[in-house]
């Protein structure tokens, strides 16, 4: 930009413009920033504790499937358990538009309770409960990385406002005013000399 000024009262007007249209932005951009940083860590905490749930889980669904005796049968039940939908919504965080898990329909199992063990129900619901925290997961790291990106895009657009933009505008001012002032200088000068001139050729 500073190669583009033009030495100009006009052209002094734009600069100053510029520089109170980034010093009014900038205060937005730096509150967005800080919200975007706990929405991050928010996030970020959000995810290690479903891998937390999904680590407790593991270890309760081996326990329920002991029971089970060998591992075909807990196969089978496995296969049985099928996600049928994934439900989600969107919801606006800090200007970020992030889908928001909602839970998971499963597929209803083609098996007679009346004629399996009783142990059969619990490890059911273990391995539905594994399955949800999975599907979660993905939608938690899928917001994560949403809000991670618009925070590094903000970060930058601050840095460009505080480090480029405003710093530049005001060496653009102070630029225009001392030529400004010595075109001035310089013309009152010539003015002096000239009526000098005038009076000696009287």
């Amino acid at each position: 930009m500073a190669d583009k000024i033009k030495f100009t009262k006009q052209d002094q007007k734009k600069q100053q413009d510029a520089l109170k249209q980034f010093k009014r932005f900038l205060p937005t951009l730096q509150l967005k920033k800080q919200q975007l940083q706990a929405e991050v860590r928010r996030s970020s905490d959000l995810l290690e504790d479903n891998l937390r749930r999904q680590q407790e889980l593991r270890g309760a669904l081996t326990q329920s499937l002991i029971f089970f005796g060998d591992t075909g049968a807990a196969r089978e039940i496995e296969s049985k358990v099928r996600i049928e939908k994934i439900k989600a919504s969107e919801q606006n965080i800090a200007g970020v538009p992030i889908p928001v898990f909602e839970g998971v329909e499963f597929a209803p199992l083609p098996i007679d309770r009346f004629a399996t063990d009783w142990y059969f129900d619990d490890a059911v619901e273990a391995l539905k409960r594994a399955a949800e925290l999975k599907e979660e997961y993905k939608i938690l790291y899928r917001q994560y990385e949403l809000l991670a990106e618009e925070l590094r895009t903000t970060g930058q657009r601050v840095n460009l406002f505080e480090k480029v933009k405003i710093p530049e505008c005001q060496e653009n001012i102070r630029k225009i005013r001392i030529m400004l002032g010595d075109l001035e200088t310089s013309a009152v000068a010539r003015s002096k000399i000239a009526k000098r001139k005038t009076a000696a050729a009287n």
